[in-house]
């Protein structure tokens, strides 16, 4: 049954809650490592030049891949949510734990060492907003509840 809190274009033609906008922003600010190696293999020549100007450390790039996962998932998947109703449920805790791993992460390698850099302190707010999000929007909790029961 259709929510009186959301507005009718918010459903697709199959009566399902359209995923918001800004979930896919928030995908690619979490696979954003996954991105960064589609375009290194794309570009052959500079692919090397790319991925060692965002991680000169090839230990952390292959790190930043794993909290990247949740966010290809969920990609992957929210094409047949509706076929898949516990494993979508799951997913959006998964991408609350990544999105805290990519929040704490960015401190974690400043504490190692690592200078700070616009680059880092804009990653850390965006990851801030992010994990906000995830866990406030509404209609983002109805999206992921599985017959109207989060």
């Amino acid at each position: 049954m259709k929510s009186t809190e959301f507005l009718p274009s918010d459903y697709d033609g199959h009566g399902r809650l359209r995923l918001p906008v800004l979930f896919w922003g928030i995908l690619l600010l979490q696979a954003r490592t996954w991105v960064l190696f589609v375009m290194a293999g794309a570009s052959r020549q500079q692919g090397d030049t790319l991925l060692n100007l965002f991680y000169p450390d090839h230990d952390n790039f292959w790190l930043g891949l794993l909290p990247g996962i949740p966010a290809v998932a969920a990609f992957l998947l929210s094409g047949r949510r509706h076929l898949f109703p516990r494993l979508w449920r799951g997913i959006h805790g998964l991408l609350i734990i990544a999105q805290l791993a990519l929040l704490l992460w960015q401190p974690l390698l400043w504490w190692q060492g690592e200078p700070l850099s616009g680059i880092g302190l804009t990653l850390l707010i965006l990851d801030g907003f992010a994990l906000w999000w995830l866990l406030s929007s509404r209609r983002l909790h109805a999206c992921f509840a599985v017959n109207g029961t989060f």
